[in-house]
């Protein structure tokens, strides 16, 4: 035991510690827990007992000497960093670099702000949903094509009645149920949100996007109400000389039932990808709210109804900034971001 405690203190004097690396080392070796040193303290009850005491003294003497020299050390690392200064000038200019809304927020901000000066709440509502108000409370029957035209994610197959399976929204109409059910008429509110569609990601194309619904009920809402609604959006949206034209279309949930488009700001008219070529670009989808789908919220279709329509953010914003690929919402580039300050 001698011969080890005369070898482990030529060890510990011979070795240099120039670096924090170093110092770990040294303390894994000879201060720690687990050092070689603790070690010969687990063997020290194998000694002889009439050499017990000297050899434990000599052990005691390593384990200070050990313990000074890391210290000693250690003291001299925290003292250099202690002392070490960073120049400063309090008279120089230090730019910081400012953030700024995504673009995306502040064409939900722009859209809310404007249907909010005409009367319309904000509504809310879960992403995660059953098929009850997604689909069927909505008027969508079992068997009907338009369920496949969604694309949905399913996370959880109901074990009785396809209502009951669970999945990622498709659109945010499932708010307007969940209010109809717990807000009688009059009814004028807004939904924005994020829905999901198994959809192959494109310039055109993303398997997630933000769309904002409305919704109108109250007694002898007409079509023309609607079609003054989203008119003075547009206008108020994209300027006072943009066109609008609206085109008739089916939904399930409203009947009758129109697409609506503005003139492509993008290409003015003259055709590019975005439009198609066409000139035009759809940015909403609108109708009278079918009277099945107020019957199955509890509302009495003979003496209520009103009008719903649904656009998406993206499509909004990339006519807006004139943006041509909508990968670039999700891709995080700053130098896209930038552009927005």
């Amino acid at each position: 035991m001698n011969e080890q405690i005369k070898a482990l203190q030529a060890e510990i004097d011979a070795f240099v510690i120039s670096n924090e690396g170093e110092l770990d080392s040294f303390r894994n070796q000879f201060v720690g827990r687990k050092s070689r040193l603790a070690a010969l303290f687990d063997e020290l009850k194998n000694v002889a007992a009439e050499n017990r005491r000297e050899v434990g003294q000599s052990l005691n003497g390593l384990k200070n000497s050990a313990e000074t020299k890391f210290a000693e050390a250690q003291e001299s690392f925290a003292g250099n960093a202690a002392g070490f200064e960073v120049p400063s000038d309090l008279t120089l200019y230090n730019p910081i670099s400012q953030g700024s809304l995504h673009p995306l927020t502040k064409v939900r901000a722009r859209i809310l702000e404007i249907f909010n000066r005409m009367g319309f709440s904000v509504s809310d509502g879960p992403e995660i949903e059953t098929d009850f108000y997604n689909f069927t409370a909505l008027n969508f029957p079992a068997n009907h094509p338009a369920r496949e035209m969604q694309d949905t994610f399913f996370i959880e197959k109901g074990a009785g009645e396809i209502q009951d399976d669970v999945l990622l929204r498709t659109h945010t109409s499932n708010v307007q149920i969940r209010l109809m059910q717990h807000q009688k008429p009059p009814i004028r509110s807004v939904m924005p949100g994020r829905v999901y569609r198994n959809e192959a990601i494109s310039a055109r194309a993303h398997c997630l996007f933000h769309q904002v619904e409305g919704l109108y009920v109250d007694e002898q809402v007409s079509f023309k109400d609607l079609k003054d609604t989203l008119y003075h959006f547009a206008k108020e949206m994209f300027g006072k000389d943009t066109k609008v034209r609206f085109r008739p279309s089916y939904f399930p949930f409203t009947e009758p039932s129109a697409e609506m488009d503005i003139t492509c700001l993008l290409c003015k008219g003259d055709g590019c990808n975005v439009c198609k070529g066409a000139g035009w670009v759809e940015i909403a989808g609108a109708g009278m709210v079918d009277p099945n789908v107020l019957e199955n919220v509890g509302i009495d279709s003979k003496k209520y109804n009103g009008f719903a329509f649904g656009m998406g953010i993206e499509r909004i914003t990339m006519l807006k900034y004139q943006i041509k690929d909508l990968r670039l919402f999700t891709e995080n580039d700053v130098r896209f971001l930038k552009q927005f300050n």
